[in-house]
């Protein structure tokens, strides 16, 4: 069993920063491909990053260059930090592997509002 339980939204004005947080358990390991997910009001959950063993990052030219995903080496903790946000990043974010399997957990909320 995986569970992924991830933190740190909130309300912020576009153009600031946050870091969102995830805590992966259960089969995860340093091989395996994880990735942040967002659900936005009224769309369809989308990929927004992704790491692989040893590092590689990806990101859908969306936010290229505004997110960084990182985590531990063991993949057990997994962050997401976010610069220059627009009210278009206000979504639900998840963490799960990359590509996503049926593991989602709660979410985190980001609002990104004046």
């Amino acid at each position: 069993q995986v569970q992924f339980v991830e933190s740190g939204g909130g309300l912020v004005e576009p153009g600031r920063s946050l870091r969102l947080s995830c805590v992966a358990s259960g089969n995860i390991s340093e091989f395996s491909f994880m990735g942040w997910y967002r659900q936005g009001p009224g769309k369809q959950r989308e990929w927004v990053a992704g790491i692989l063993p040893g590092g590689r990052t990806y990101y859908p030219e969306s936010v290229k260059d505004r997110f960084t995903i990182s985590g531990d080496d063991n993949r057990r903790t997994l962050y997401l930090q976010m610069h220059n946000l627009t009210p278009e990043d206000t979504a639900i974010y998840y963490c799960n592997f990359y590509p996503a399997e049926n593991y989602w957990g709660r979410g985190t909320q980001v609002t990104v509002s004046s």
